[in-house]
């Protein structure tokens, strides 16, 4: 068990970036230009995430190579995951307080946490 524990680590890591990137620091032109291709916002989100997870994989000693891969499929797939729930939002509008809307915003969530599940991977 003591080989997990940097991958325990580097989940947590990843866990306290995705907050803060998801949750922090969100202004409204970000939250706005996401589900555009042409506004900046949502591009400007997926490499806030990127930013954060680079000096996390290289303190866990992850190589160079492995670090611009990742860094590149998770800006790409943050990127893809977010416009497509904007989208989805804007043709299935819902209530804060409905089941709706915690499960489109719940299964936006489990994808970006199965995106560290494959950074782990590549971790290895």
């Amino acid at each position: 068990m003591e080989n997990a524990l940097p991958l325990i680590g580097l989940l947590a890591w990843l866990q306290v970036k995705h907050f803060v990137a998801d949750y922090l620091l969100q202004p409204a032109w970000i939250l706005r230009g996401k589900g555009d291709f042409r506004h900046p916002g949502g591009y400007a989100h997926a490499a806030i995430h990127v930013a954060g997870t680079i000096p996390g994989l290289v303190v866990f000693g992850v190589d160079a190579a492995t670090v611009a891969v990742a860094a590149l499929v998770e800006f790409v797939i943050h990127y893809l995951i977010d416009h497509f729930k904007a989208v989805y939002s804007r043709t299935h509008p819902a209530d804060v307080t409905t089941r709706a809307f915690w499960a489109s915003h719940g299964f936006d969530q489990l994808l970006h946490h199965l995106t560290y599940t494959g950074i782990l991977i590549a971790a290895l």
